[in-house]
């Protein structure tokens, strides 16, 4: 099993978290976003998206997070990461979805690239684009997981007393929520999973700092 990502890559990220939660552990081979390893032919003809994380087992290849996280799941089911009640799984995925899909896409390095290259915006200029809507996107994304949270009793974890899919997707999300200097103080909930999180090694473990490609 080999494993290709990125230290600050947020998909990868999340991965790296499921896999320690497994106790699996994949070969690592780094692939250097910053460098444009991702855009080569050799990383091309594994994964034709040209993003991490992929994830090569049994002569497959595997990508994006949700399907390599929920083939983890499948295939080493303890500790399982998704509920067993069916409307509980609904909203677990839900919640992880509105991270992948709907938070985390703009504040991928193709979209700055895309700023610098091809709007030609400056430095000022891609910064006052992502205080205006990075910010914007980010902050009510996670304000919306906030609420979906508020909905339900408190717990340690997203959804229960252990870590599952939901913590797996947001943690990453907070992390990058400090990265680009969102304000989460009004999300107490996604706060105290977070914490919570970050008090497990898997979690810790799986931190852009502590991986070995990082700069």
């Amino acid at each position: 099993m080999r494993f290709h990502g990125y230290f600050r890559s947020s998909a990868a990220y999340r991965c790296r978290i499921a896999v320690n939660l497994k106790g699996v552990a994949p070969e690592f081979v780094a692939t250097p976003l910053r460098d444009g390893a991702q855009r080569r032919a050799a990383f091309g003809a594994l994964n034709p998206q040209h993003l991490v994380p992929a994830l090569e087992v049994d002569g497959a290849v595997l990508t994006q997070s949700m399907a390599i996280i929920e083939w983890l799941d499948e295939t080493h089911p303890t500790p399982a990461l998704l509920p067993a009640n069916p409307i509980a799984r609904a909203q677990v995925r839900a919640f992880a979805l509105a991270i992948a899909c709907e938070i985390h896409p703009l504040q991928n390095l193709r979209v700055l690239d895309y700023l610098r290259a091809d709007l030609k915006l400056d430095t000022q200029g891609v910064d006052a684009w992502l205080h205006r809507w990075l910010h914007r996107w980010l902050g009510d994304g996670l304000a919306a997981c906030e609420a979906l949270l508020a909905r339900r009793p408190a717990t340690r974890f997203c959804f229960g007393d252990a870590p599952g899919l939901a913590d797996i997707f947001l943690a990453p999300q907070m992390f990058s929520a400090d990265r680009f200097g969102v304000d989460t103080s009004a999300m107490p909930r996604l706060r105290d999973v977070r914490a919570a999180c970050e008090a497990l090694p898997a979690f810790a473990d799986a931190a852009p700092g502590r991986q070995p490609d990082a700069a």
